[in-house]
């Protein structure tokens, strides 16, 4: 997932982390004396990251360690997806999630438990393997949060649903653990929370939006065929390097001038391939775009323009209608992310009143994040929040400030968190937001 955008915190200086109001002292001494386990659980997650659907060592130690809890665990939903269930009497479901997954980086932070593993994605290339997108901190968040909620059963009431899922890099994991009946073979949520660390804000700082959060984010292939032949006789060919570049100069303008200002879209062309030498017109380009909405109106007028503009570039340019450009979006996609607003507003309230001076609204960003397909997957009856948790060191973030540092992106191998600050406020969090969709009958 990509970082958050510098200029979302421009200008922010963390608050002091102030012992809070009276009932969240529980909470926070009882955390104090779990951190040293969730810090080494972090470290171990950390050196021992796993690819994309190949989490088994992760998905398998952490399984144990929420049976040990008292949980229902339940291993291989969605291959390598894990689903806890804790039964507390009548009440409210909430699915608390966590992403699972490493990116094939070679880590260069330097650290003690820097990673070393090695592995073979799906490409076939084997690649070093890192947590560069902070999945190990919201794992050790999510554990902590289990032991704070499965000490407390007398303080809650109701089902409390705790996932582990897999391929969240890939946009996979979270609808294979759907296909594979996380809603029907097991409780289905009435609320769905996750936490994910962020790479532009300080450590501790809890960011939101309400409404559309993430981006719909299509892969979307290209094939342009042409007639080839030799380069000192372009008037016997149909050159598709020339068509390929009028529809990557037409593309622009589904954006500029197709779709609503007011309604965000990005059309990339991250690839264009064409042609192996200098006196040859080759006889097909290819490109690879990624493609970026919110809503699914948008969504589909950016594939119909990308689909249309492509064949009608090539046929201005005299291509037979049984050699025009071939568009594919890859399936599936990973849909938009949707931040229900009353419910965002009544957890993000209690988190203000939790974190004083920590709690901030923050821009959309146009990344992409797969949490979104449990509100899709049921939307009239599932209220749905993924929220930020500033992992960048309080020294790191104030030299950025005064423009003498620059702050690395989620992804990056040097990306090396305040994991403490960011595994201490994801799992209270999560802790307190249970407690409180989940109260007591009569308390």
């Amino acid at each position: 997932m990509k970082a958050l955008k510098r200029t979302f915190f421009a200008g922010i200086a963390l608050a002091a982390m102030l012992a809070g109001p009276a009932h969240a002292n529980d909470l926070r001494d009882d955390l104090k004396e779990d951190m040293p386990g969730l810090m080494e659980l972090y470290k171990d997650l950390h050196a021992n990251p796993e690819l994309s659907f190949q989490e088994f060592e992760t998905a398998a130690k952490l399984a144990k360690r929420m049976r040990a809890l008292g949980f229902d665990v339940t291993e291989k939903v969605g291959k390598t997806g894990v689903v806890a269930v804790m039964e507390n009497g009548e009440g409210p479901t909430v699915m608390l999630r966590a992403d699972m997954d490493g990116l094939p980086v070679v880590e260069q932070t330097g650290l003690p438990y820097a990673s070393k593993r090695i592995a073979t994605p799906a490409s076939g290339v084997e690649t070093g393997v890192m947590h560069a997108c902070g999945h190990d901190t919201h794992m050790a968040g999510w554990i902590g949060a289990a032991q704070l909620l499965a000490e407390r059963k007398d303080q809650w009431q109701g089902t409390l649903v705790m996932i582990l899922q897999p391929a969240e890099e890939l946009g996979e994991g979270a609808l294979a653990m759907l296909e594979d009946g996380l809603y029907t073979r097991f409780p289905k949520p009435d609320y769905v929370l996750a936490f994910h660390d962020a790479a532009q804000a300080p450590a501790g700082m809890i960011g939101y939006s309400s409404g559309f959060a993430l981006a719909n984010v299509d892969s979307v292939d290209i094939s342009v065929p042409g007639i080839g032949g030799h380069g000192a006789y372009p008037h016997t060919t149909k050159d598709p390097i020339v068509i390929a570049s009028a529809i990557v100069m037409r593309l622009q303008t589904l954006v500029s001038r197709e779709s609503n200002p007011l309604d965000p879209a990005v059309i990339t062309v991250g690839s264009f391939h064409a042609g192996a030498k200098h006196n040859i017109i080759s006889d097909e380009a290819k490109l690879q775009l990624t493609v970026r909405s919110y809503s699914d109106e948008s969504r589909k007028l950016l594939l119909d323009g990308i689909a249309r503009i492509a064949k009608a570039e090539a046929m201005a340019a005299g291509m037979p209608e049984d050699k025009l450009p071939s568009v594919t979006v890859q399936d599936p996609y990973t849909p938009s992310t949707y931040n229900t607003p009353e419910f965002t507003k009544r957890v993000m309230d209690g988190f203000a009143a939790r974190f004083p001076g920590q709690v901030r609204k923050v821009p959309s960003v146009m990344g992409g994040e797969d949490f979104g397909q449990f509100y899709r997957a049921d939307r009239d009856n599932v209220e749905s929040l993924i929220f930020w948790i500033g992992g960048v060191p309080q020294d790191k973030f104030e030299a950025a400030q005064r423009g003498e540092a620059d702050l690395v992106s989620l992804h990056s191998p040097f990306w090396a968190p305040d994991a403490e600050k960011v595994i201490a406020t994801g799992a209270e969090a999560l802790a307190s937001a249970s407690l409180e969709l989940m109260p007591v009958k009569g308390g």
